[in-house]
């Protein structure tokens, strides 16, 4: 990779604020919770990651969608303060583990994930997320609505054709120049809602907002059990998560800077947006994803990315902007996005050359991608629940270790 002027930097992470952007201000908006409290929690959550982990993994963190269920529910019965008070917990369980993986080594928990689990993982990561994209792209019943197709389209062909000039700038920065694109096409096409910017305020919180971000944290028993638990669940997902923006990346992060490292990041960012009132914080796939399609891995660029979130979050106007961005503009980014995260399963699996005509293989894949794919969310317990994701990389996780690699071949 070739250094970078600091201009580049700057604009590169604008891409960086633009992947995240939707996904984190959306939790708080199916929770009740602030969105402008939950861009500070972000930006703030990265930069801490950011110092956990010696500045060497190019992650950004956002709002955690494994919580949705349980903060709404919290958030209805019991407050704000009772919100902040379960994510602290919350946060404070991933430090714990991390302190476990730390004790017992990363070899050991490295021996868990190998390529044949962690391929099939990566690709089912990106292939959940795919009707959500298309869904995005105004996709519903068998059908297209023709302005979101396209100007979905035109995002799409855009980011394509950017991604592959040679010997140009704008090859850096393809998402940024198709949002815009997206944009302007949504305005002639009528679907940019500009009521919102005239109301914003320029500088500063909502009084709404000032209040969450006061409110002292209130420890109550029942938030703590139906906030805290569920981060025993996410960890798999971290691993998957870590796993992914390295084989982005080129770099194997559970050696260095560690997964107890990463995980004690996502853990003191959690803790810092419990205290300010923000859901729970996790990496997004949706920046390494940017960085798939950048080629552009400068943990740098991720850290203004941050330090952009919390500017915006004080910038009324702004953030609002950034708000009525079409959903079909996002939809045609993510359609790429996803796809590259799925393809990087498959990179992982061919470089790692797996031999598919062992039956032992092909039965840990199989299991992963149709638990993976199928299973939506199942509730265990009130409003904790496992994802199809957890409950794949459970499953395949356990058969890696109990079937035995010579005697089930072909």
């Amino acid at each position: 990779m070739t250094n970078l002027s600091t201009k580049s930097k700057l604009l590169l992470g604008i891409q960086h604020v633009l992947a995240m952007f939707g996904a984190t201000v959306l939790v708080p908006f199916l929770t009740g919770l602030n969105p402008s409290v939950a861009l500070l929690s972000a930006g703030i959550g990265t930069l801490l990651f950011h110092l956990c982990t010696k500045g060497i993994v190019p992650v950004f963190l956002g709002s955690s969608f494994a919580f949705i269920g349980a903060l709404a529910l919290v958030l209805k019965e019991e407050g704000i303060a009772a919100i902040k008070g379960g994510v602290i917990s919350a946060g404070f369980v991933y430090i714990f583990m991390s302190w476990m993986i730390k004790v017992f080594g990363v070899e050991k928990i490295k021996s868990f994930f190998p390529p044949v689990v962690v391929g099939p993982i990566i690709m089912v990561i990106g292939l959940r997320l795919s009707p959500v994209a298309l869904s995005m792209a105004g996709y519903s019943n068998g059908h297209f609505d023709l302005k979101s197709l396209i100007v979905a389209l035109i995002v799409v062909i855009s980011m394509i054709t950017i991604s592959i000039l040679e010997k140009s700038f704008f090859r850096l920065v393809p998402i940024l120049i198709s949002v815009i694109l997206g944009y302007i096409v949504s305005i002639f096409l009528g679907l940019v809602d500009f009521a919102p910017i005239a109301a914003a305020n320029w500088i500063g919180f909502s009084g709404d907002a000032l209040k969450d971000l006061l409110t002292l944290p209130k420890f109550s028993a029942t938030a703590i059990l139906a906030i805290a638990p569920i981060a025993l669940v996410v960890f798999i997902e971290h691993i998957g998560d870590i796993t992914t923006n390295g084989a982005v990346v080129g770099k194997d992060f559970f050696k260095n800077p560690g997964i107890s490292r990463t995980l004690l990041g996502d853990g003191v960012a959690t803790v810092a947006a419990g205290f300010l009132g923000g859901p729970a914080n996790t990496t997004y796939g949706e920046n390494t994803g940017v960085l798939a399609v950048t080629k552009v891995y400068d943990p740098a660029i991720l850290r203004i990315a941050a330090c952009y979130a919390i500017v915006l979050s004080f910038i009324g106007k702004f953030g609002v902007i950034l708000q009525t961005i079409p959903t079909p503009v996002m939809g045609g980014i993510s359609i790429i996005l996803f796809g590259m995260i799925a393809s990087v399963g498959v990179r992982t699996v061919i470089d790692a050359e797996i031999d598919f005509s062992h039956s032992r293989n092909l039965l840990i894949a199989s299991l992963i991608f149709v638990l993976g794919i199928a299973i939506d969310n199942i509730i265990i317990w009130k409003t904790v629940s496992l994802s199809g994701l957890a409950i794949a990389a459970l499953i395949g996780v356990l058969l890696n270790k109990i079937l035995p690699k010579d005697q089930l071949d072909s």
